[in-house]
């Protein structure tokens, strides 16, 4: 079993390599740094994914006034901004919960994108359409186009279906990633030293 802490090691002092790690620490140090770049490169994935999720809050609680449907989801933006933040903060202090924080955060990212998409699919099908006054008081319209509410519905469907589809490949598959690392996490704090994470730790 591997000792915890380097002056545990037998044979190793530390005057063998002139500093307070030996030659084995150096390497295991190392080897133990790689596999931490990699686990911690879902913290980028993170970063980035916060700072559009804070973009659409914005631009959501911009139209709140207008629009009880817009407040709801840029509140429900803020909330998953917030927490890709918090999980790569823990995620970079090697703690499980952020991989785990920042999996469900995407899961629920796709249920308030597809419940959203889904409320403006049944309104459109059950409500006026926003351009019924307009095209009262311009009948020309309707005549060089066609009718216009048929195509509205039409286009409403295509766009909001292709949200939800995009949203369940996108989301979906960062959902995937985060997982693929928490595991990847756990497998690394049960084979690394405590000395080299804490190091780690305090070098962050």
């Amino acid at each position: 079993m591997r000792p915890e802490n380097p002056a545990d090691y037998p044979g190793n002092p530390a005057n063998q390599s002139g500093g307070p790690l030996s030659d084995q620490h150096r390497q295991d140090l190392s080897q133990a740094n790689q596999q931490a770049r990699n686990i911690l490169r879902a913290g980028n994935v993170a970063k980035f994914n916060g700072c559009v999720a804070s973009i659409f809050a914005g631009l959501s609680l911009l139209s709140a006034l207008f629009s009880v449907t817009a407040l709801c989801v840029g509140a429900g933006l803020v909330i998953i901004a917030r927490n890709e933040f918090h999980g790569r903060k823990l995620l970079r202090w090697f703690d499980p919960r952020g991989t785990q924080l920042l999996g469900w955060n995407q899961v629920g990212f796709i249920a308030l994108l597809v419940a959203y998409s889904l409320w403006s699919i049944y309104t459109t099908l059950t409500g006026p359409s926003p351009y019924d006054v307009y095209i009262a008081e311009h009948p020309e319209l309707t005549q060089m186009l066609g009718p216009i509410g048929p195509m509205y519905t039409t286009l409403t469907l295509v766009v909001y279906g292709g949200v939800i589809v995009l949203s369940v490949i996108f989301q979906g598959l960062n959902a995937r990633y985060y997982f693929k690392k928490d595991k990847l996490l756990k497998a690394y704090l049960r084979q690394t030293p405590d000395w080299i994470v804490d190091l780690q730790r305090a070098s962050l």
